[in-house]
């Protein structure tokens, strides 16, 4: 019994089965949502509506892949966004593009305080973010209150596919070229695979994860801007459930929880278009939201128990 399992154990580490996985867990919803909706779900115009409930998300996934990939969690993205985009939409009436910097900016100061929390006083990722999720949380409440806060009047004219997928790909781009070829990836997932080791390597882990929770930040605030733009303005639920969102996603594309060297950068996109695939889809079959949070609770349990990365018996830090 101990060498099935064993057997079992090392056929889901193999290289190629956990590369395959995430694109054929794709393949098969794609089809499967082709049959059920009878390709309704495919239309030019469901799909158009489909890559518009993507930007955020797929911004939003960056920062935290990031996170991810050297062993940690960020669970205060969602509130973090709604912070966000209270700045930009309140500061859009004076100018825009100071709305935008001050979004960023906010985005930055709030990682910043993740990373020191975590870097500086040794606290987990996971209770420092969760911490920060409810802090930020009740700052976005606070300043929603009276009434939304409502942008300028015109924010919402930038709200065009051209520009919005634009802004999208851009910022993609620009990660996966800093991920792929300054050595940023590497090191990340060095710090991921074991912190000591990465030290004996050269790499100067504490500023490194600081750096890249205040980068993490300020692509939420990025990813802010592009929510404030699309609805106009911002209420208490802003952001709620995005860092869940996040999460799943990544994880459907077949990221490994507690990072190392088996992340991949396409992990962001394939998890990120999987996700909203799937959660269309159950929409549009009419299923229930209770049934709906218990399908992805499954699916996400799943994911996880196949892409942990029990090799190195890591835990997220």
């Amino acid at each position: 019994m101990e060498n099935e399992k064993k057997e079992k154990i090392s056929i889901i580490n193999q290289p190629v089965f956990r590369t395959v996985m995430p694109f054929a867990g794709f393949i098969f919803i794609v089809v499967l949502f082709a049959i059920l909706t009878g390709g309704q779900l495919y239309t030019p115009g469901n799909l158009k509506l489909l890559l518009s409930q993507s930007y955020v998300l797929l911004i939003a996934c960056v920062g935290v892949f990031m996170v991810m990939t050297m062993g940690g969690l960020d669970f205060s993205q969602g509130s973090m966004l709604g912070v966000c985009s209270v700045v930009i939409c309140f500061l859009s009436n004076v100018n825009m593009l100071l709305a935008v910097l001050c979004g960023v900016l906010t985005g930055g100061l709030i990682g910043l305080v993740n990373g020191f929390f975590n870097v500086k006083r040794k606290i987990t990722s996971f209770i420092v973010t969760i911490c920060n999720m409810y802090l930020l949380r009740g700052m976005v409440a606070y300043a929603t209150t009276k009434s939304p806060v409502y942008g300028v009047s015109n924010i919402t004219s930038y709200n065009t596919m051209g520009f919005n997928l634009t802004f999208t790909i851009i910022i993609l781009l620009v990660a996966f070229a800093a991920f792929r070829y300054t050595g940023l990836g590497n090191r990340l997932k060095a710090i991921g695979a074991g912190e000591t080791a990465a030290r004996f390597a050269g790499v100067r882990v504490e500023k490194t994860k600081m750096l890249i929770y205040m980068t993490a930040g300020m692509i939420t605030g990025l990813a802010a801007f592009i929510n404030s733009i699309k609805v106009g303005s911002v209420t208490s639920t802003a952001g709620n459930q995005l860092e869940t969102q996040i999460m799943i996603a990544l994880v459907l594309g077949g990221m490994p929880v507690n990072g190392g060297a088996k992340v991949k950068f396409y992990n962001i996109i394939l998890g990120a278009l999987t996700y909203k695939i799937l959660t269309a889809g159950l929409v549009m079959l009419g299923i229930e939201p209770k049934t709906q949070q218990l399908i992805m609770g499954i699916v996400f349990l799943v994911m996880v128990a196949v892409f942990a990365d029990r090799e190195t018996g890591m835990i997220v830090k």
